[in-house]
């Protein structure tokens, strides 16, 4: 067996946590190929390497001092090297990265240093071999990665490697200039990884617990969801469940290897399993009707009335096509007779909702046209709805036993998912009232 571990910022935030690190890591020698975030905060008051180093490129830029940031860096990695004993030759390091900035050194050179550098000590911790991303982790010039020559690189570094630590979130162009990807980009580190050694598990160590059913800061001590499918987590963290950067899941979903989202700070609990099916699983332990609820406050609902215009060929598509000249991304497009809603995230439309009510108006000629704003959506998620009846029936009927008034309800086709809209001052009266009617009462029955 095989498997890819990566460690989020959390997990290797000082001494300590790279301390948890190498107990997990010795605990199992599967655990071939690790990855590393840069060392993120140690507490409220610390801040993440990364936003240190984005803030020293902003400092260069603007001509102003870098200095007090810079030591803020050093000191933290020199704490780490002392106490846990490490050789590793930081003075030379941070003088290197010193000397460059004078010399228009680029941001993502700049900001990748904090992986590479956390990498470096990881591995020396671990007594693992070091492959720096920029040696394996390659970009088409479009950003994409080629897999094709990073599979051969990767294979080629790690070849005759018991164990190896690769730093995340960068790799390099075909020129070999250093490009980071997006936040959070060492998640699609690993997960490219595992893709490439067609890893039997991708372990995702984190500060949580796996995923949770609802937000523990809504819901008091939330149930962990023990799997769930790709499916279902997409619908999940596209509603603001991000436990995980959406892109890594791609590569592991199309070679059908798991991930396991696990706390470096409760290596015991087994965390969330998420694939591709859970059938097999399933029919020995059933699942909880709901899998999660999550969702987000602050959309707008733009509702369009005319008259015969549910049987106006490409009526909706003139709709769309004025919010897309805005560039403003649709959430979902409630339709009845003759009357088109379409609901936004108030932030997207507000330097331009005049302009688009003015288009609608000329290009559509409405009969009434109303923005409503303030509206929550709320996502409940689950592969077990589809086998039980009146689900839909249960919600609107506890909803209204609650008082709180639905806006808006769509249910997916494949039953996979229901979303509601509500006021955002019932939404997180509505996320309780639902995890009390579909997991608290299931739990008392069971």
């Amino acid at each position: 067996m095989i498997k890819v571990a990566k460690f989020g910022g959390s997990s290797v935030a000082n001494a300590a946590q790279f301390r948890k690190v190498k107990n997990i890591i010795d605990e199992d020698p599967a655990r071939k190929f690790v990855v590393t975030s840069a060392c993120g905060k140690e507490s409220h008051e610390d801040h993440k390497i990364t936003d240190l180093l984005y803030l020293c490129d902003a400092h260069i830029r603007y001509g102003v001092s870098v200095e007090p940031i810079f030591s803020l860096i050093t000191e933290k990695y020199m704490r780490i090297k002392e106490e846990l004993g490490l050789s590793i030759d930081l003075e030379y390091e941070f003088a290197r990265i010193r000397s460059q900035m004078d010399y228009g050194m680029s941001q993502d050179y700049l900001v990748s240093r904090g992986e590479y550098l956390t990498a470096r000590c990881l591995a020396e911790y671990l007594q693992a071999d070091f492959v720096d991303a920029a040696d394996v982790i390659i970009f088409h010039y479009d950003g994409d990665i080629d897999m094709e020559r990073t599979a051969d690189l990767l294979k080629q570094k790690c070849a005759g490697s018991k164990r190896v630590v690769i730093p995340g979130f960068y790799g390099a162009m075909p020129n070999g200039v250093i490009r980071v990807m997006s936040r959070g980009g060492s998640d699609i580190t690993g997960s490219v990884i595992a893709n490439i050694i067609n890893a039997d598990v991708y372990e995702n160590w984190t500060d949580v617990s796996g995923f949770m059913v609802a937000d523990p800061r809504i819901v008091k001590n939330p149930l962990r969801i023990p799997r769930i499918t790709y499916s279902e987590l997409r619908g999940m963290s596209y509603m603001g469940a991000n436990v995980l950067h959406d892109d890594a899941v791609f590569p592991v979903k199309n070679k059908n290897i798991p991930i396991n989202i696990r706390n470096t700070n409760d290596p015991s609990n087994p965390g969330t399993m998420i694939m591709n099916d859970c059938s097999e699983i399933d029919e020995k332990e059933p699942p909880h009707v709901l899998t999660g609820i999550t969702g987000r406050k602050d959309y707008s609902v733009i509702t369009i009335v005319k008259s015969h215009s549910s049987t106006e060929v490409g009526f909706l598509k003139r709709i769309l096509e004025i919010f897309e000249e805005y560039h403003v991304s649709i959430e979902s497009v409630p339709v009845t007779v003759d009357t088109f809603s379409v609901i936004v995230q108030t932030k997207a439309v507000e330097t331009c909702i005049y302009e688009i009510i003015a288009r609608i108006k000329k290009v559509i000629q409405p009969d009434d046209l109303k923005v409503e704003d303030r509206l929550a959506l709320i996502a409940i998620v689950g592969r077990a709805m589809k086998s039980v009846p009146g689900i839909s029936g249960r919600l609107l009927s506890e909803f209204g036993r609650n008082q709180i008034n639905i806006k808006v309800i769509n249910q997916s086709s494949d039953e996979l998912s229901i979303v509601v809209g509500v006021e955002n001052r019932d939404f997180e009266k509505a996320i309780r009232c639902i995890y009390d009617k579909f997991i608290k009462d299931e739990e008392k029955k069971a």
